[in-house]
Parts: C-alpha cells; structure tokens; sequence
C-alpha cells in the first residue's frame, strides 16, 4: 500500500464517468421528451437506443482501462461496479422508451410524467455527483447529499407508483380501455424499476464517500 501511493495512477477513469452520467441525463430528458411529445417519436426512440449504445461503449473503456492500468485511484470494485451501474441505469431507461413506442399509447398521463421527472433528477444528482468524484475526500458532504437525494427521489417514485396503481384501474368497463391499463401497468413498473437502478448509483456513491472521504 506504500508503495502504491508513489505510483502513478490513471485518472481517465473520471473522465469516463463524467461522460457516463451525462449520457445518462441525456438519455432521461430524451425519455420524458418520447413520453410527453407527439412529434417524432420515432427518432426519439432511435436517438434513444443511440445513446444506450454510447453508454455501452463508454462502459467498455471502463473495464479496458481497468485491464491496462495497474494502479487506478478507487479500488477496482469500486470503479467497475459505479460503471455497470450507470450502463444499467442507462439501459433500463432505454427499454421503457422503447415499449412506450411499440405500445403506440400515444399519450402521457400524469404519473408518467410525474415517474420521468423523477428519473431525470436522479441523473441529474448523479451527473453532479461524477464532477466531484475526482476529490472525493474534499467533496464527501456534497457527494453524500446527491447520494440521499438520489434515494429520496427514488422513494417518491415508489410513493407515485402504489398511488398509481391503486386506482388505475378503476371504472375501465371496456377490453381496449383494459388493454391499455395492462400496458400501463407495465410501464409504471418499468419507469420505478429505472429508478430503482438510480438509486444503486447512489448506494455505490455513499460506499465510496464512507471509504475515501
């Protein structure tokens, strides 16, 4: 461990997650955009699955680097485990947008609206977060709170999904009213289950805060 500090350490590593989180926030207004918009919502889901691609690829530097670098400055759990859990975060976003778009619904309602703000503010704590990462002993308290928020905010959707839940189905008489009750049910499920993938970016950011800060 001596030894290690005299090291040169490879710090590319931040760099990758700033550009991961980022896309990352990019990839929760573009879903919000599909889930509220009635224009061009092809593109969007096309843009969409680009943008998972870029999370993909980014990820993919992550772990190369981690193979080419002998001395990386968070531990290498730490690192590959933040990087997979924005590319799944990332991921789970993409699948909602794209069975938004194979379900034709065609419209938002309040809930979905209400689950894809969330989804942003969660990336948007976490894009802040990765800014800070570098100087995480100089930035635990400011990391920590994007961390809570990142929780609080994924408490709220879970608040939001069993208050959706509990009437959504109330008065639906017909089979297509039914039918598109079913698939939202489903897309509810898929937008709290994003959040949920949010929140293990920021259980692994409170771990790295309490082991380097």
């Amino acid at each position: 461990m001596v030894l290690k500090r005299f090291l040169p350490q490879n710090e590319e590593f931040f760099g990758h997650f700033r550009a991961g989180a980022a896309n990352a926030l990019e990839v929760a207004q573009l879903l919000s955009e599909i889930f509220t918009g009635t224009e061009d919502v092809d593109r969007k889901v096309r843009h969409l699955r680009e943008l998972e691609h870029r999370g993909d690829e980014i990820t993919h530097q992550v772990f190369s680097a981690l193979n080419a670098t002998f001395v990386t400055p968070m531990d290498r759990e730490d690192i590959a485990g933040l990087a997979s859990e924005i590319d799944e975060f990332v991921d789970e976003m993409e699948e909602v947008g794209k069975r938004f778009w194979l379900y034709r619904l065609g419209r938002c309602t309040e809930s979905a609206s209400l689950l894809t703000r969330i989804l942003i503010e969660q990336a948007g704590h976490a894009n802040a977060a990765m800014g800070l990462l570098e100087e995480v002993a100089k930035n635990g308290e400011t990391l920590r709170h994007h961390a809570l928020e990142i929780h609080r905010l994924e408490n709220e959707a879970d608040d939001a999904l069993n208050d959706t839940l509990a009437t959504l189905y109330d008065g639906v008489t017909e089979v297509p009213a039914l039918i598109d009750a079913i698939r939202w049910s489903e897309l509810y499920g898929m937008l709290e289950d994003a959040t949920d993938r949010a929140e293990d970016v920021g259980d692994r950011l409170e771990a790295i805060v309490a082991k380097y800060a």
